[in-house]
């Protein structure tokens, strides 16, 4: 299959052009409306009890806009304060779209603040207003020594996703230069560092295609935009770097550059399609879940893989027909020589003590994923720069009861049920007070609960009997981690089992997925631990919180298996080559080490620097995905593939390639292996 669309590429390479830029342009024309269709929704659980629930309570008495305003530094008893905010108040009353200003309030705990909440109608273009009125009050309320926050409803929403937004930009303004250099390292030419650049333009193009026409039949969320980007990229470097490589050792071989191309195609071509497929098997396990955000993923992260497999496949072999001879060969070197054949032997003497130290090592670095809570999160993941957290942390200082957790509530049908349920609720810990109020033809149940024991109210009112709907931030992160704990193991399963059997017709063994996919939850685990040890548990500097973003672990775990196995099966391609080609089975596992390991280096180094950036965000789930995937990647091509790896395959020996009769035959039947006819070559580029 990958001969045959190579062979066309090479031979009408125009073609393969013309239509590539037709995706392209199809891409970066209409597909960028998907842009105006994408939607903020996270851990949502759409038809849950809770959202029902908030549906019915939007219908039944809608919220109107609310944003609330802080002016901190001042004597709250001055009366030139209070008229100065008296005449700020006025203004922005008197404003078309205001429906009221409350009084101001000072200060309880301080004395040095004051607080008051502008309320908007309930219109189209309330928030539009809320923005209006917000840069009133800050123009308006300018007191000597005094600070001025304003934030919330939409403008805090706004904040959120503008915020997520700059990180990745910030991001790739980070990675763009210092990939580039290490692109020009790697390839040793302009034109050979370009290539993974087209594809990856490639790649988010045609996504953005996709992505519009999805968008016409589900929801499209505004953060698998900004990470499915950076993937894009990511993916297309691996990609062009395996077959780049290849390319100039096949030239090495036999100069013609067709002939090198059709050659690159039959083995590295392979690989990437293989790669290509276990990828977007994982990230696709994320559309079982119904949340929009990690489905949306699901489905973005699929798109983009299988687009940059494809222009891989295609596009990268013209470009190669059309300009190949520009790009140097590498002149061959033995492939039981260098640094990472060294090193396997090193491995290979005390193979069981090396497995063990590893594991252990991996095994420490996870340890704290067991003390891992799922949070929606508030106003502390953003960074004290913007109004959304500087007003968190007014609010935390002058008026504390103003950052209490939201209700717990549910609501009834009749005032003789709420009744009933308020007398229940109040006994139970941590409820401080129970209001009961009309919510239409039906009655509204809200408790006000103190922090360590809301989970637990909330579950406890769910599990009342009676004819209820449980509502509040608490019944949603409950239905969030039922959704979770439903799905996940159907996710779990399609990716596992998906996985399994492509690598099984990659290898011809049932032993080597298997190791596969135990050695990858390793990678996740070490990566996951050290989000918690960092994020929620708070080190390295950064205060503690109350738990990790509920889509955090489950985003990192399905990009952090699928690039796994990525440099999986980078690495068992070559070592199953030399296995091919007569080599005994600690020969064949040195060798394939040393013919991938500075492919998979280089492309973990390269992915690495691309995640990097969101570190240095300001977002903390963004943040918490890039330490996640960096970390994921640089342990995973580093400890795993180079240590590990070769440790566990010289343990088992010849069993890495066993599998049972029948099934043996099934792969000779169906199953598709590096190479297509003959064996390796015993002289490779390794440079």
């Amino acid at each position: 299959m990958t001969t045959s669309l190579a062979r066309f590429s090479v031979r009408r390479p125009v073609i393969v052009l013309l239509i590539w830029l037709a995706v392209v342009g199809a891409g970066f024309t209409v597909g960028v409306g998907v842009f105006e269709r994408l939607v903020g929704d996270v851990g949502v659980v759409p038809g849950s009890e809770s959202d029902r629930a908030s549906d019915l309570g939007e219908t039944l008495a809608p919220e109107p806009e609310r944003i609330t305003a802080v002016v901190s530094g001042i004597d709250a008893a001055d009366p030139a304060v209070t008229a100065a905010i008296d005449r700020v108040s006025a203004d922005v009353r008197a404003m078309p779209g205001v429906a009221d200003v409350s009084p101001p309030v000072p200060a309880p705990e301080t004395g040095r603040a004051v607080l008051f909440t502008v309320t908007m109608d309930l219109a189209d273009g309330a928030d539009e207003v809320a923005g209006q009125a917000a840069e009133r009050i800050r123009a308006g309320t300018g007191l000597a020594g005094g600070t001025v926050t304003v934030s919330g409803g939409s403008l805090s929403e706004d904040e959120f996703s503008e915020q997520a937004a700059r990180d990745v930009a910030r991001a790739e303004i980070f990675s763009t230069p210092i990939m580039l250099l290490l692109l020009l390292i790697v390839f040793g030419g302009l034109l050979a560092a370009g290539l993974p650049l087209i594809i990856a333009v490639v790649g988010v193009g045609g996504t953005f295609g996709l992505l519009f026409a999805f968008s016409q039949v589900t929801d499209v969320s505004v953060y698998s935009i900004q990470i499915v980007t950076m993937l894009a990229v990511g993916l297309a470097v691996d990609y062009a770097l395996l077959i780049v490589y290849r390319f100039r050792e096949e030239r090495a071989i036999d100069p013609e550059v067709g002939a090198a191309v059709l050659r690159t195609a039959g083995t590295a071509g392979r690989t990437v399609l293989f790669s290509g497929l276990t990828v977007a098997v994982a990230l696709a396990g994320l559309t079982v879940f119904p949340d929009p955000f990690l489905r949306s993923m699901g489905i973005a992260g699929t798109a983009v893989v299988l687009l940059d497999m494809l222009a891989a496949l295609t596009l990268l072999p013209a470009l190669l027909a059309l300009f190949g001879k520009r790009i140097k060969a590498r002149a061959p070197r033995p492939a039981s020589a260098g640094v990472f054949a060294r090193l396997a032997r090193i491995v290979q003497r005390r193979p069981l003590v090396t497995a063990l130290t590893v594991l252990a090592a991996m095994l420490f670095i996870a340890i704290p994923v067991l003390d891992m809570r799922l949070a929606a999160g508030d106003a502390r993941l953003l960074p004290a720069t913007t109004q959304t957290r500087a007003l968190y942390d007014e609010l935390a200082v002058h008026f504390p009861d103003e950052v209490r957790p939201d209700e717990v509530s549910a609501i009834v049908p009749d005032a003789a049920t709420a009744t009933m349920l308020r007398d229940q609720i109040q006994t139970m810990p941590g409820v401080r007070e129970v209001e009961v109020s009309a919510l239409g033809n039906l009655t509204l149940v809200q408790a006000d609960v103190d922090q360590p024991q809301q989970d637990a109210v909330a579950q406890a009112v769910r599990d009342l009997p009676g004819d209820k709907l449980a509502g509040g931030d608490a019944a949603r992160l409950i239905d969030y981690r039922g959704m979770l704990a439903e799905r996940l193991p159907w996710a779990i399963a399609l990716v596992a089992l998906g996985t399994l059997v492509l690598l099984f017709l990659f290898t011809g063994s049932i032993v080597l997925p298997i190791k596969a996919v135990l050695t990858n939850l390793l990678s996740i685990g070490a990566a996951l631990g050290a989000v918690v040890w960092v994020f929620q548990q708070g080190h390295l500097g950064l205060a503690p919180l109350d738990g990790t973003n509920l889509t955090v672990p489950v985003l990192v775990a399905a990009i952090a298996f699928g690039l796994s196995v990525d440099y999986e099966v980078f690495l068992l391609s070559r070592m199953r080559e030399r296995w091919l080609a007569g080599a005994r089975p600690e020969v064949a596992v040195a060798e394939g080490l040393q013919l991938t390991g500075r492919i998979v280096t280089a492309a973990a180094l390269l992915l690495a620097v691309v995640f990097a950036g969101f570190v240095a965000g300001g977002f903390v789930p963004i943040r918490s995905i890039g330490l996640g995937l960096v970390l994921a990647v640089l342990l995973d091509a580093t400890i795993v593939r180079m240590l590990l790896v070769p440790a566990t395959m010289t343990l088992l020996g010849r069993y890495n390639w066993w599998a049972p009769a029948w099934l043996a035959r099934i792969h000779a039947r169906i199953g598709l292996t590096e190479t297509e006819n003959a064996p390796a070559p015993e002289l490779v580029s390794v440079r």
